[in-house]
């Protein structure tokens, strides 16, 4: 990931000992909910590298939470953050894993609500309290979060992307990155798109209109 600025290297306002451990944690669990569009009843957080060995210490644990109930990097109440999911109905199970992953800072999260589609999510915290999320379901995407980012589920055709950014284009939205993948040739596809700027509902109606379009979710961190 590029820096993009100064403060992508001091990191965020912040309450816990590290950035990389705590404050790029906590995005990561807010990450998750908002693509998951709600507080999840049941959540596994399989730890992986450096997050699976310290994670107690560092206080990664009470961080994923924190995100999980919605709370920023700032909020005084992340150590309590563990208390409060409980309180809150909210099953968390920390399970330490092996496995290959591209970053020692990695967390594979499973959310499970009655009524709604589970949904996965891999994310790592690459430092200062930056996060990449790598993947979505089945799907190997990568994305910072650091902007407003849309994230469509559609089938994939001839001319979708087109009429995707068409909608962007008309809303006068400038898209600063995006990543596709799908499943197969004429399958499911993942499109995510990072902007310079929030998505006006306008945009948002457009986007979901589109015959092709499964779902979209929205993901705004900042």
């Amino acid at each position: 990931m590029r820096f993009k600025d100064v403060f992508s290297i001091i990191g965020p306002d912040m309450i816990g000992p590290s950035s990389s451990h705590t404050a790029g944690a906590v995005r990561i669990g807010l990450a998750a909910r908002q693509l998951f569009g709600r507080q999840p009843e049941r959540a596994e957080l399989y730890l992986y590298g450096s997050f699976a060995e310290t994670y107690r210490g560092h206080g990664t644990d009470v961080a994923l939470a924190a995100g999980l109930l919605g709370w920023g990097t700032d909020n005084e109440r992340i150590p309590e953050a563990l208390e409060a999911a409980k309180e809150q109905g909210m099953e968390l199970l920390l399970i330490p894993s092996q496995g290959i992953v591209g970053h020692p800072n990695t967390v594979r999260i499973c959310l499970k609500a009655e009524g709604f589609s589970d949904l996965t999510v891999l994310g790592t915290s690459i430092g200062g309290g930056n996060i990449e999320i790598v993947g979505i379901d089945d799907f190997d995407v990568r994305f910072s979060a650091s902007f407003p980012t849309m994230v469509i589920t559609h089938t994939d055709q001839i001319g979708m992307l087109a009429e995707i950014t068409g909608c962007f284009r008309q809303s006068g939205v400038n898209i600063g990155s995006m990543d596709v993948d799908r499943r197969s040739r004429c399958g499911e596809v993942l499109t995510v798109i990072e902007a310079d700027s929030e998505f006006p509902d306008e945009l948002v109606r457009a986007v979901s209109a589109i015959d092709a379009v499964r779902s979209l979710r929205l993901l705004v961190l900042s």
